[in-house]
């Protein structure tokens, strides 16, 4: 039994402390803000209540894994919901091809390989054989790869990786967005297969063809919705780390990690922090878990002497995008939007260049990702009302500025809003959107900054690019000290809640000594029994 304290309540710091909580350890998370969730956040304003994060349910088994090594089940802790349709697409009518309207994604393969035939005929079994690459693709991922500490490379020689390797390697060695160009060739259904890779924080002409796993989770296995919002996955996770016996403190704001040399090297005694009042303590580990933005962690909490990521390596390191998020309380109804919409504009690579390019700029037109959760969910808007949640994809860039309410953010968030919230209305066909809005929130690149040290004011991370993924993302270990360890999405298996949530895992391991690749067997488990000493 250790005394670990955990930086940061974000998702991957709420889940390792319950790990290491249930493993008995006595766990302390230090949270800066004044509440838990980190970027899965929430806003409540008259009547409305809004996910200030993510919005899409994926990857279930492995929040089903994450339970089960709770001690509990997703049954017991959440209430999902199907969606059908999955979610929809809309393009700019006055583009070429856009005149056909939106292309609504439904729910299971066979509606959508019906979906994908109608757009281009003919390519049903291109579609099977698509599907079916992504789904070994996305088991081998989880089988040696996403919960790999990569402590054991001799992990990485199973004989079924050994056979799969001319086929990984090909994977590895092609970009997402010609993997898909080279097999369909309607534009619509290019952006389908091409989009997951913004959820990696990266551009599809970037991303490796391995990442076309990403499309066996929404098109095979489909989209589901915690009822509540992810912020009731939150309040579960929580719950759960507290009833291990995880003590957290909000308004905790860790300064610096104490360290002490050893006759075996450094290692980690604890943890400075101040509190909301300036007041400053001192918290004994034998264990530190930063959970926190890793370059922060790094380049702030760490002597220069002592830093495995130091400023120097993160200057070659591409980030993910920035993200400016407007939230939006609507009178009346919009049953032009479903679930989960996408709008994505014509000029495709235009739009990404805009990103990631050189002279980076906000895109215009963007590509958006709208949420209509009130859709579903009748507990997020007053009756009568609709809740938005609109992502513009832009820069990693800080100078861009804040978010706030009603408009009182800075210039170039709020013109990004007026500007998303126009597309929207053009169009899906919602003429009178803008009039009909009456709570409107934004947040901005310098939030993310302020807020969470975002590295950049990124909204994700770092990019999952090859050189940046896997085994070649920051690790989960300290190289310079001594029982600390790294969880969350700038660290690895890399971004998103089921990502943070594997990573937790990770850090159990790294505890534990474990150098196993694959999710652990759950506790009391046959196999958990098969494996016990």
């Amino acid at each position: 039994m250790s005394r670990v304290v955990v930086i940061g309540a974000g998702v991957a710091g709420l889940a390792t402390a319950g790990l290491l909580a249930r493993d008995r350890h006595e766990v302390v998370i230090l949270e800066k803000n004044d509440r838990v969730g980190g970027r899965a956040g929430t806003i409540e304003r008259d009547g409305f209540r809004f996910d200030s994060g993510p919005s899409w349910y994926l990857m279930p088994e492995v929040f089903d894994h994450f339970f089960e090594m709770m001690g509990t089940t997703t049954d017991a802790q959440l209430d999902l919901i199907p969606l059908d349709p999955g979610y929809r697409v809309f393009r700019d009518p006055d583009a070429v091809g856009g005149g056909s309207g939106p292309v609504t994604v439904p729910a299971g393969r066979d509606q959508v390989t019906g979906l994908f035939e109608a757009l281009e005929p003919g390519s049903t079994a291109t579609l099977d054989a698509y599907l079916d690459s992504a789904q070994h693709a996305g088991a081998m991922a989880q089988k040696y790869f996403l919960y790999n500490p990569f402590t054991r490379m001799r992990s990485l020689l199973a004989p079924e990786v050994l056979r799969a390797l001319p086929r990984l390697s090909a994977l590895l060695g092609t970009r997402l967005q010609s993997f898909a160009a080279r097999r369909f060739t309607h534009p619509v259904v290019r952006q389908i297969l091409g989009y997951p890779a913004v959820f990696l924080g990266t551009d599809p002409r970037s991303a490796p063809a391995m990442y076309h796993l990403m499309s066996a989770l929404d098109l095979d296995q489909g989209v589901s919705y915690p009822q509540g919002g992810f912020w009731r996955v939150i309040e579960r996770i929580e719950a759960l780390a507290r009833d291990a016996g995880v003590r957290i403190e909000t308004g905790a704001e860790v300064t610096g990690i104490r360290t002490q040399d050893g006759g075996d090297g450094t290692y980690v005694t604890g943890v400075g922090w101040v509190d909301a009042s300036g007041s400053t303590h001192t918290e004994s580990a034998d264990v530190v878990v930063s959970a926190a933005d890793l370059h922060h962690t790094e380049t702030a909490l760490l002597p220069p002497s002592l830093q495995t990521y130091p400023e120097s390596w993160w200057a070659r390191r591409t980030s993910g995008p920035g993200g400016i998020l407007v939230m939006l309380g609507v009178r009346g109804t919009l049953p032009e939007l479903p679930h989960h919409s996408l709008f994505f504009t014509d000029d495709w690579d235009a739009n990404f260049d805009a990103i990631f390019g050189a002279t980076p700029t906000v895109p215009e037109p963007a590509s958006i990702y709208v949420c209509r959760p009130s859709a579903t969910d009748p507990d997020v808007a007053p009756a009568g009302s609709e809740n938005l949640f609109v992502l513009i994809p832009v820069p990693a860039d800080v100078d861009l500025g804040h978010g706030g309410p009603d408009g009182a953010g800075s210039p170039e968030i709020e013109r990004a809003a007026d500007a998303a919230i126009d597309q929207i209305a053009a169009w899906a066909g919602i003429p009178d959107l803008r009039e009909r809005i009456v709570v409107r929130e934004t947040t901005g690149p310098a939030d993310f900054r302020d807020d969470y040290h975002s590295w950049r004011g990124g909204m994700l991370g770092p990019a999952h690019i090859l050189s940046q993924s896997a085994m070649f993302r920051a690790q989960n270990a300290s190289r310079r000290v001594q029982g600390l360890f790294y969880a969350g999405a700038t660290t690895a298996p890399g971004v998103g809640v089921p990502m943070c949530l594997i990573s937790a895992e990770i850090v159990l391991k790294r505890v534990r000594g474990d150098h196993s690749p694959g999710p652990l067997p759950v506790p009391g488990s046959s196999a958990a029994m098969t494996e016990a000493p």
